[in-house]
């Protein structure tokens, strides 16, 4: 079984006050406390910890209990271990025909917090101490065959940790998957369009001094396939105030220097 470590090293105990709720939150508050202890997520509480809650509006209009960690955080001590790269990640990705995204079902809550720890996740309501049992708060081959023995590990070792998916957000075999801000598909990887639709929705300029910008700089990346010029990937950079008064050969010289560095893993090879 996964079990969460909260380590404070010899911190001494952190208490909040509760915030206080309108009413008709306040009872929206003891309903999804009284839910979580009928599904065994938290128990009532008596050590010296306290953090208030905080009620947050999810899109579909229902309602996600948080609890504000703010104080704990700046204490804990921090797990250094590396996440990837997302640029790397959409690397790796690249070739694939096959895509399956997974959801952990209440994903936080299903890794348990080791009970040592527990007193430390302490909440108040204003109406008692509760503390967390589990944590307060998806992956894709080439080939068909492939994709589905990747698929198979991925399940044997969902079940291997005890955690379950949320079948409602998992999407099976697809052909496209917005990943990471991303469209992915066989043909390669793409902004997602959700994404940039400020940019490109953005006034058309009328005037010279409209296209000139004086703030930055950016460069695009490309490839030629076959007959046609495809993006890559772009790069831009706030200019800083001695940035700005540079020349336009000297920014433009910026710009090179500035791009190379960040597109270096590609043009290495």
């Amino acid at each position: 079984m996964t079990q969460h470590r909260i380590n404070t090293g010899g911190y001494p105990p952190i208490k909040q006050y509760p915030r206080r709720l309108p009413l008709a939150r306040k009872e929206e508050a003891d309903h999804l406390v009284k839910e979580m202890v009928d599904n065994g997520i938290i128990e009532e509480s008596s050590g010296p910890w306290a953090s208030p809650i905080v009620l947050v509006k999810k899109k579909d209009g229902s309602t996600r209990f948080c609890v504000d960690y703010g104080k704990l955080n700046e204490i804990m001590k921090k797990d250094s271990y590396p996440l990837p790269r997302i640029d790397d990640t959409l690397d790796a990705l690249n070739g694939s025909q096959y895509f399956t995204t997974l959801d952990l079902k209440s994903g936080y809550w299903q890794i348990e917090i080791r009970p040592e720890d527990r007193e430390k996740t302490t909440f108040t309501t204003g109406q008692g101490l509760w503390q967390f049992k589990a944590m307060p708060f998806g992956l894709l081959g080439r080939t068909f065959e492939e994709h589905l023995n990747n698929l198979r590990k991925v399940f044997q070792r969902l079940q291997k940790a005890n955690l379950k998916l949320n079948l409602k957000k998992c999407r099976f075999f697809q052909k496209e998957v917005t990943y990471l801000g991303h469209v992915i598909s066989a043909e390669g990887v793409k902004t997602d369009p959700e994404k940039i639709k400020a940019v490109v929705d953005w006034p058309r300029p009328e005037t010279v001094h409209d296209l000139r910008s004086n703030e930055g700089i950016g460069a695009v990346l490309s490839q030629n396939i076959g007959n046609e010029e495809r993006v890559i990937a772009y790069f831009s950079k706030s200019l800083g105030k001695p940035e700005r008064n540079y020349c336009v050969t000297r920014k433009e010289l910026l710009a090179i220097v500035k791009s190379i560095e960040h597109f270096h893993h590609y043009l290495y090879g």
